[in-house]
């Protein structure tokens, strides 16, 4: 059975002047269906670089990307694009929400662009906007909803389109800690219902909310497994734990 991600000897190399720059050196990971998978790693590290070829948003230099068993790193952008649209679910720090569409129709908009009939665009993003508990704000813009439901119509947007995999990059950044944990709780309930989501984030104790934590260092993977087994990562989980009991 093939893998949902398949990344084979990745590489992004970038040149300045006479000199390459190796922003990913060699990277290999597998990723299956239903996985709740932390990317972390300090700025500079790759994670982002990792994040934006799983995510179809560039392209290696060398090296396989295989995405649901099909070959995409030699995709054009035209096919990249269409990948994204209907394969991708995407949840960034600044949310990205146009300020002048309501909360339904930025949770619409993927959905337009992949060509959804009308009819099935408004009822997939009602749905959506369910799930997250903001139903009742789908005729609101998104400067009335406070930075945590902001978020919640991002992670809609992602959950309309039934992706394949959930990109959350930096999901919890812009937001207090408080408001930074029920969004991960989110992520969790999301994860439990069957969701793959790949979570890329520099903080340990983002990460320790996840089943299994990749680390990224200069461009390498350099630890691939549990929580437990990460020191930084299960340190700040334990710590979490015990802010829970308290």
């Amino acid at each position: 059975m093939s893998h949902l991600v398949e990344l084979t000897d990745i590489y992004k190399i970038y040149k300045m002047g006479d000199t390459e720059v190796h922003a990913l050196d060699g990277i290999s990971l597998t990723i299956d269906k239903g996985e709740f998978v932390a990317i972390v790693g300090s700025s500079g590290s790759g994670k982002s670089t990792c994040m934006n070829i799983i995510g179809c948003l560039d392209v290696p230099t060398k090296g396989s990307y295989k995405l649901n068993g099909k070959e995409i790193s030699n995709y054009t952008p035209d096919e990249l694009a269409d990948v994204r649209n209907k394969m991708l679910g995407f949840i960034f720090q600044q949310y990205n929400l146009i300020p002048k569409l309501t909360v339904l129709e930025n949770v619409q908009l993927p959905l337009l662009y992949g060509g959804v009939p009308e009819k099935e665009q408004r009822e997939r993003a009602m749905v959506a906007l369910g799930r997250v508990g903001l139903g009742d704000k789908a005729k609101n813009l998104p400067t009335q909803l406070s930075g945590g439901q902001q978020q919640r119509v991002s992670i809609a947007r992602a959950l309309a389109g039934d992706p394949s995999v959930i990109l959350a990059d930096e999901p919890t950044g812009a937001l207090d800690s408080k408001t930074g944990k029920d969004v991960m709780k989110f992520l969790q309930t999301l994860h439990r219902e069957g969701n793959t989501i790949i979570l890329i984030t520099h903080d340990n104790s983002i990460a320790a909310r996840a089943s299994r934590v990749v680390r990224v260092t200069d461009g390498r993977i350099v630890y691939d497994g549990p929580v437990s087994g990460d020191k930084l990562v299960a340190e700040q989980s334990a710590a979490g734990r015990d802010e829970e009991d308290e």
